[in-house]
C-alpha cells in the first residue's frame, strides 16, 4: 500500500491572480495573519506569515511558549482559519472555505498527531486506528481493516490491535496515534509536539520512528520546543512573537528576551 496517493503528483490549483502553485508544493502560506479580538484587547499571534512545504519534506516549527507555532499549526491542519492572507493545500486555496469542506478535507489530506494522543479509551486499538475511515463515503469493511493493519503494522503495533489505550505505555499510545494519523494515507502529518508527553526514550523512539516514516515518503510538519528533535527536520523554521524568523534572529531575540526578564526580576 503507498503512503502518499499524491507523491508522484504536482500541485495543479491556482492561487490568486491565477498564479500557479510551484512543482511539487504541498503547502504554500503566503502573508497569513492571525488576530484573536476581545472586548479590550486586539492579539495578533500571527503576523505575515510566509512559507512553502513541499512534498516529503520534513518540516520543524520550533520557538518559545506563545511565539505562534501551535496557532499556526491549527490553521495548516484546518481547525482554525486565518484572519487574513493566502493558503493553499495540495493545488487548493482553503482559508474561506466552509466548516464542512474543511472537515471533507481535514478527513482526506492530512494526518494529525497529538502531544496527549487523543485515543478514545472505550476503543480498542484497532477500533481507534479504524475511526477516521468510518468517516469516508463509500469505503467497504474489507478495505478498512486492510489499511488498518498495514497502519498498525507500520508502527510495529499489529500484535496489540486488540488491547485497549490503558494496557499501552505512553510510548506505544503515540504509536497507535501515528498509525491513526497515517491509515487515511494523507498528504501531510502534522504533529503537535508529539513526545511532550513521554520519557526520553519514548520520545527518542517516536522520533525515530517519524524520521523512518519520513525516509519512506512521508510529508511531515511538526511544531516542538526542543531543540534536539528539531534537529530531526530537514528543514527548521523558527517563530518569535507570531512572525517567522532566521535562526540568528531566533537565538538574539531569546537572548535579549531573557535579560530583559532578568532585569525584571532583579527590581521586582
Amino acid at each position: 500500500m503507498n503512503l502518499h496517493p499524491h507523491d508522484t503528483g504536482t500541485a495543479t490549483g491556482t492561487g490568486e491572480g491565477g498564479q500557479r502553485a510551484v512543482p511539487d508544493t504541498l503547502i504554500k502560506l503566503d502573508g497569513i495573519k492571525k488576530v484573536f479580538l476581545t472586548d479590550e484587547v486586539e492579539t495578533h499571534a500571527l503576523s505575515e506569515v510566509h512559507f512553502d512545504i513541499h512534498r516529503a519534506e520534513y518540516v520543524s516549527i520550533s520557538g518559545p511558549s506563545g511565539c505562534g507555532k501551535s496557532t499556526l499549526l491549527s490553521i495548516l491542519g484546518l481547525l482554525d482559519t486565518p484572519s487574513g492572507g493566502s493558503y493553499l493545500l495540495n493545488g487548493r486555496q482553503v482559508e474561506d472555505i466552509s466548516a464542512a469542506e474543511r472537515a471533507r478535507i481535514r478527513n482526506k489530506e492530512i494526518g494529525f498527531i497529538f502531544q496527549a494522543f487523543n485515543l478514545i479509551g472505550d476503543l480498542n486499538v484497532f477500533e481507534n486506528v479504524e475511526l477516521p475511515l468510518t468517516y469516508r463515503d463509500g469505503m467497504g469493511k474489507g478495505e478498512r481493516r486492510d489499511r488498518v493493519q498495514w497502519a498498525l503494522e507500520r508502527v510495529g503495533m499489529a500484535h496489540r490491535l486488540r488491547h485497549y489505550p490503558a494496557q499501552l505505555s505512553g510510548g506505544q499510545q503515540q504509536r497507535v496515534a501515528v498509525a491513526r494519523a497515517l491509515v487515511g494515507q494523507p498528504s501531510i502529518l502534522l504533529a503537535d509536539e508529539p513526545t511532550g508527553n513521554l520519557d526520553s526514550k519514548n520520545g527518542e523512539a517516536v522520533m525515530t520512528l517519524l524520521d523512518e516514516l519520513h525516509k519512506g515518503g512521508a510529508t511531515i510538519c511538526m511544531v516542538t520546543h526542543d531543540p534536539r528533535y528539531a534537529d530531526f527536520a530537514q528543514r527548521k523554521i523558527f517563530m518569535f512573537d507570531g512572525r517567522v524568523v532566521d535562526e540568528d534572529t531566533m537565538h538574539r531575540l531569546r537572548k535579549e528576551e531573557d535579560a530583559r526578564l532578568f532585569r525584571r526580576a532583579e527590581t521586582a
